[in-house]
């Protein structure tokens, strides 16, 4: 398997398996980490800047959320497993018992950062990790993986989520350093992405980390469906091409979810 698999791998934190580990993020080198709905990672940035306001929501072909807040037992079933989607395997994502300890510099991007630790804010009631591996791509350098991180959140908490994500994403267009037991890291720009809509809100956008000097593109996707977020994570550690997100792995998640 390429390590595209560069997720929220040991520890859970999506930056201990991407870029942040030590100043400048100095990291292990890796390969590549594919996928997003539409691929949002191969989309266009939207507008010159971050600040771009995302085109409208459209209908969701899905039933009406039930609006459910799912207990962890509730987000395991409701998760994606193998034979799911056609030729992915599904595993549950090791070491995610352990979040990431990323914590920005400026407070204004601390939700990119809660986002690349693997814990998405405000505090979820529930969380389930899982790796989605393209099984046809089995020893490609740049074999897909997808991390996605299911999070139940009451009382408003999955809208907040979205909105901190995108709010960040326009005040921290212009990259931004953060801290953590492993040391400093600094990301260099953060661009929206053009990519369609899904679910009954979402957001996708692109991270550039820095390994040993190198660019990393980070791309994220979250997608809210009631009181339920995903988030799917792909990196790409070859040649610094921004990664895709395999649309059928994002359509097969949300219509598990009630």
């Amino acid at each position: 398997m390429n390590t595209r698999t560069a997720v929220v791998a040991a520890t859970a934190a999506l930056c201990l398996a991407a870029v942040s580990c030590g100043p400048s993020g100095g990291g292990s080198s890796h390969g590549k980490d594919g996928g997003g709905p539409s691929s949002p990672s191969s989309a266009k940035p939207a507008g010159d800047d971050a600040s771009s306001p995302p085109p409208p929501t459209p209908p969701s072909t899905l039933p009406a959320s039930s609006g459910k807040v799912l207990n962890e037992a509730e987000l395991t079933e409701a998760a994606l497993a193998t034979g799911d989607v056609t030729e992915y395997e599904v595993t549950p994502l090791q070491g995610s018992q352990d979040t990431g300890t990323e914590r920005a510099e400026n407070q204004a991007c601390r939700p990119l950062a809660a986002v690349i630790d693997g814990a998405p804010e405000p505090a979820p009631t529930a969380t389930v990790f899982r790796t989605v591996v393209d099984g046809s791509e089995e020893g490609k350098d740049d074999q897909t993986v997808v991390t996605e991180i299911l999070t139940s959140h009451p009382k408003g908490g999955a809208q907040q989520v979205l909105r901190d994500v995108r709010d960040a994403v326009q005040a921290c267009a212009g990259g931004f350093r953060t801290s953590s037991d492993e040391g400093p890291s600094t990301y260099s720009r953060v661009d929206l992405l053009d990519a369609p809509r899904v679910g009954e809100e979402s957001i996708a956008y692109q991270v550039t980390g820095n390994i040993e000097g190198d660019k990393v593109p980070l791309v994220f996707q979250l997608v809210r469906r009631g009181s339920t977020v995903v988030t799917f994570y792909v990196a790409d550690f070859v040649d610094a091409t921004p990664p895709e997100l395999p649309a059928e792995v994002v359509t097969a998640q949300l219509a598990k979810l009630p």
